[in-house]
C-alpha cells in the first residue's frame, strides 16, 4: 500500500472531481498561443513528458503544436487518469505520483509541469523537481506562481495546498 503525504491525499482523492471539474473547460486558442509562445525557441520534441495533467489541456495544446510527438503523463488522481486514457488513446497515462511514478533518467526532449510544483510541499519539493529535470534529456518548462520569497497560502479553503515561491532560483 501507497503512503501518501497530506497534499498528495488532497489531490488524489479529496479535491480530485473538484479539479477536474474546474480544469475542463478552458480557451483551447489561447492555451495553444501560449504554448507556442513557450516553445518558440525549440527544436522539435520527438517524446513528451507532463507531471501533473489532471484532464489534459495541456496535452490538447501540444497535440496541436507537435502531433507527431509521442507523450506521457504522470497523473495522481485516478480519475483524471481515466479521463486522459479515454480522451487521449495514444497517451501513456501514469496514474501515479510524480515520486513513485517509474520514469527514468534522460527519457524525453520536453518534460514539464504547469500548475503542480505550487502544490507540492516545500519539503517533498527538491525530490519532485529533482525527478522531473533528470527525465528530461533537452528542455525542461517549470510554469509556476511566482513569489520572490516562499509562501504558503490558502486555497480552495485550504490550508498547506498553495506554496508560491521563485521555483527557477530553487
Amino acid at each position: 500500500m501507497t503512503i501518501r503525504n497530506e497534499q498528495e491525499e488532497f489531490w488524489e482523492t479529496k479535491y480530485s472531481q473538484e479539479y477536474i471539474q474546474k480544469n475542463s473547460s478552458f480557451n483551447r486558442d489561447l492555451l495553444i498561443q501560449g504554448w507556442r509562445e513557450i516553445l518558440k525557441n525549440v527544436s522539435a520534441p520527438s517524446n513528451i513528458l507532463e507531471c501533473g495533467a489532471n484532464v489534459g489541456r495541456n496535452i490538447e495544446a501540444l497535440n496541436h503544436i507537435y502531433p507527431e510527438a509521442k507523450k506521457t503523463a504522470i497523473e495522481i488522481s485516478a480519475d483524471a487518469s481515466k479521463i486522459l486514457r479515454n480522451k487521449y488513446k495514444e497517451l501513456n497515462v501514469i496514474n501515479s505520483s510524480i515520486l513513485e511514478s517509474e520514469i527514468t533518467n534522460n527519457s524525453f526532449d520536453l518534460s514539464f509541469t504547469m500548475g503542480v510544483l505550487i502544490h507540492i510541499h516545500p519539503n517533498d519539493l527538491k525530490r519532485n523537481l529533482e525527478k522531473v529535470i533528470l527525465s528530461s534529456n533537452r528542455y525542461v518548462v517549470i510554469g509556476e506562481y511566482f513569489n520572490r520569497t516562499p509562501v504558503s497560502l490558502t486555497y480552495q479553503g485550504e490550508e498547506e495546498k498553495l506554496f508560491k515561491r521563485d521555483f527557477g532560483k530553487f
